[in-house]
């Protein structure tokens, strides 16, 4: 099992955020693995090396659990989960379904200004890439497919994707030593198809860029074997 990473003590925050800031914290630490799968926490240990009451690390946990990267188990140490192969295939048959449906609509409806929005953030992608900020560039990629949802009227439907994908976010920011060029591209030819109005080639695209994440998955897997659930 692998030992506890340690917390950097945050400053100190108006109550009314203490469990927000403490969800972001640790959210971070799972997604890039600062905290691995299978990391044991503790309530208290957290609360301490935070420098906060432990009312607050519990709830943070419980958000945690219900993302699925925490296991709460009662009289036992809560874990970062292990990663499951199969949560990893629901969440892309969930993610492919909605953004289909949103690249199509897009098709009918952005306009110029958006078109040109868009390519301002992937402008930004390309800066990232050049920088070797991973981290930006995952958060760019985030609001590229935000900004698609949200610039169709259909907002709500990244909620509904941003809650599926927290299965494979794990994964997409460690390829993105290697694939972060390779996300760029899709990003570029989505949006060629979208601005051609062609939503049969933008459909096409954005399953081809959604379904990369299997070969993540085997790439991530062999490397890391014990950060993954024993599945039948």
């Amino acid at each position: 099992m692998a030992d506890t990473t340690p917390l950097k003590a945050i400053e100190p925050i108006a109550r009314t955020s203490v469990t927000d800031q403490i969800y972001e914290t640790l959210y971070q630490k799972v997604l890039t693995v600062e905290l691995p799968p299978g990391t044991k926490l503790s309530e208290a240990d957290v609360a301490k090396q935070l420098g906060v009451s432990r009312q607050p690390v519990r709830d943070a946990f419980f958000r945690l659990s219900k993302l699925g990267f925490l296991q709460i188990q009662p009289q036992r140490a809560t874990t970062v989960t292990r990663i499951s192969a199969r949560m990893v295939g629901r969440a892309r048959f969930i993610r492919t379904a909605i953004e289909v449906a949103v690249v199509r609509e897009a098709c009918k409806v952005l306009t110029e200004a958006d078109f040109a929005e868009l390519d301002a953030i992937l402008a930004a992608q390309l800066e990232a890439i050049e920088a070797g900020d991973k981290n930006r560039f995952h958060a760019l990629d985030d609001g590229f497919h935000q900004r698609l949802c949200e610039l169709i009227g259909h907002g709500h439907a990244y909620e509904i994707i941003r809650e599926a994908k927290a299965h494979t976010d794990r994964l997409r920011l460690m390829s993105l030593a290697y694939a972060s060029r390779t996300a760029f591209e899709d990003h570029r030819e989505i949006m060629r198809y979208i601005r051609s109005r062609d939503a049969d080639g933008a459909a096409d695209c954005i399953r081809t860029h959604l379904a990369r994440i299997e070969d993540t998955l085997a790439k991530v897997r062999a490397e890391n074997h014990s950060w993954f659930v024993e599945e039948e």
